[in-house]
C-alpha cells in the first residue's frame, strides 16, 4: 500500500500558492485493509475514506468507464491492481494530474509540469469528454488562474461536447455549484469568456449569452456592449471582493436589456422589470440559493431608480427604501448598494467613488430615526397609522437635506 497527493495540492504548491486541503489517492489497497488501518469510509460511489487522525481524504485508486450521459453515468473500478498511472490519467488536466509521494517526489506522467510553466490547460486524454461538468471546471479555473490559456485541441474537444449535447444534461445543482465557485475568483469574467468560446454559456446561460452584441448608448456605456458592460460590473465585484449574493446579482442585473426591440436600440426602456422576472427564472432554474435568487431579482427590478436618487422627490425615496424593504432588511439593503456601485464601475472610466451610496444610506438613517410606535400610539383613527408613518418618514428624508426635484418615475 502505498500513499500520494494528488490533484490542486500538488498543482498550488509548484504554483507558489498557498495549499487549503489535501487529497491521498491510495495505491494496492482494499477496503478491508483501510477499516483494518482505521479509516473512516465516506464514499458513497467509490471508497473514499477519512484518515483516522488527520480526517483527510482517501481515496482508492480507480478507473472510470462511461455508460451514460451527463456526469452520472459511469462504472467505478477500484481495485489493488489500479496504478497510480491509472488513477491520474481519469483526471482533467495535466496540471492536475501530478502525483508526490510521502517523501514528496514528484509522479508527473502526463506532463503537468511543462503545461503549468506554459500555463497551459490541457486535457490528459479523450476521456475528458465522458465528463460534461469538465467544462464547467475549467472555465473556472480561467477565473482563478488569470494568466492561463485553454490548449487549441482541449478547446475543440469541449466544443464537440457542447456540440453533441453532453452539457444539457447536467443537473441544475452542479452547475449552480460550478458557476459559484468561479463567481467567487478573482476574475470571473474569464469563465464566462470560456464558457462562451466554447459555446456552453449559450446552453447554460443563454439569457447571458444574447446580451453580447446588444448595444446601449454611448453617453452611459462607453463599452456600448451590453455582454461586456455585464463582465465589467462581475469584475469590479471581485475586485471590491463582494460576497456571492452581489456577484449574482451583478450577473442578472442587465438580462431583460436582451429583449429590447431592435428598432428602440441602442435604447432600453422599462428593461428593469423585464431583468427581474428573468433574474428570477433563471435563479429557480438553477436552484440557486434564496438570498442570491433575492438580492438579484431585487436589484435587476430597482438599479434604475437607484442610480437616480439626486433627482428624486423626498416621496419617492422613502417608497424605494419601503418597497425594498430596507428597514426590515438594512443588511440586503447594504449588498443592494454594493451591487449598484459594481453597475456604476462597470464602465470604462468610471473611477469617482458611488456617492449616490452615501445618499441611500442617509435617507434610510433618516427614516430609521422615526419612531412607527410613538405615531401609532398618538394616531385615535388606527386606520391612518400607515398614512401617518409615511408622512413622517417623508419628513425625516425633507429634513436631512433630500431632493425636491421633479419624480424620476
Amino acid at each position: 500500500m502505498r500513499c500520494y497527493v494528488v490533484g490542486g495540492a500538488v498543482r498550488d504548491r509548484l504554483l507558489g500558492l498557498p495549499v487549503q486541503d489535501r487529497d491521498w489517492v491510495v495505491v494496492g489497497a482494499t477496503p478491508e485493509e483501510m477499516l483494518t488501518r482505521g479509516f473512516r469510509p465516506v464514499g458513497k460511489d467509490f471508497p473514499v475514506f477519512l484518515h483516522p487522525r488527520t480526517n483527510e481524504e482517501y481515496a482508492l485508486a480507480r478507473t472510470e468507464r462511461k455508460r451514460g450521459r451527463g456526469y452520472t453515468g459511469f462504472v467505478v473500478h477500484a481495485a489493488p491492481d489500479v496504478t497510480l498511472e491509472d488513477d491520474l490519467l481519469r483526471r482533467d488536466l495535466t496540471i492536475n494530474a501530478i502525483a508526490a509521494d510521502e517523501d514528496g517526489t514528484l509522479i508527473d506522467p502526463y506532463g503537468g509540469q511543462a503545461d503549468l510553466a506554459a500555463r497551459v490547460f490541457r486535457h490528459v486524454s479523450p476521456a475528458f469528454a465522458e465528463d460534461p461538468v469538465r467544462i464547467l471546471r475549467v472555465a473556472r479555473f480561467a477565473a482563478r488562474f488569470g494568466d492561463f490559456t485553454v490548449a487549441p485541441e482541449t478547446l475543440a474537444l469541449m466544443r464537440a461536447m457542447v456540440a453533441d449535447g453532453e452539457v444539457d444534461h447536467l443537473v441544475p445543482e452542479r452547475v449552480w455549484q460550478e458557476l459559484a465557485r468561479g463567481l467567487m475568483e478573482d476574475k470571473p469574467s474569464r469563465m464566462l469568456r470560456v464558457l462562451r468560446e466554447c459555446g456552453a454559456l449559450a446552453r447554460i446561460l443563454p439569457e447571458v449569452e444574447r446580451l453580447f452584441g446588444v448595444p446601449q448608448p454611448v453617453e452611459h456605456h462607453p463599452e456600448v456592449d451590453t455582454g461586456e458592460h455585464v463582465l465589467l460590473v462581475l469584475d469590479h465585484a471581485a475586485k471590491t471582493q463582494q460576497p456571492l449574493p452581489v456577484r449574482w446579482a451583478c450577473l442578472m442585473h442587465d438580462l431583460g436589456k436582451g429583449d429590447t426591440p431592435a428598432d428602440i436600440l441602442p435604447h432600453h426602456y422599462g428593461h428593469e422589470a423585464k431583468s427581474a422576472t428573468r433574474a428570477r427564472a433563471v435563479s429557480e432554474r438553477l436552484r440557486a440559493p434564496v438570498d442570491c435568487r433575492d438580492l438579484a431579482v431585487i436589484f435587476a427590478r430597482e438599479h434604475g431608480i437607484l442610480h437616480q436618487v439626486e433627482k428624486l422627490r423626498p416621496e419617492t425615496v422613502v417608497k424605494v427604501l419601503e418597497t425594498v424593504d430596507a428597514l426590515r432588511r438594512p443588511e440586503r439593503f447594504a449588498l443592494l448598494l454594493e451591487a449598484a456601485a459594481c453597475d456604476y464601475h462597470g464602465r470604462p472610466g468610471r473611477d469617482a467613488p458611488y456617492v449616490r451610496a452615501e445618499r441611500w444610506r442617509s435617507a434610510l438613517a433618516a427614516i430609521q430615526g422615526v419612531d412607527a410606535g410613538a405615531i401609532a400610539r398618538a394616531c385615535e383613527d388606527k386606520s391612518q397609522i400607515p398614512q401617518r408613518v409615511h408622512a413622517a418618514r417623508v419628513a425625516a428624508v425633507k429634513a436631512q437635506g433630500g431632493r425636491t426635484a421633479t419624480d424620476a418615475h
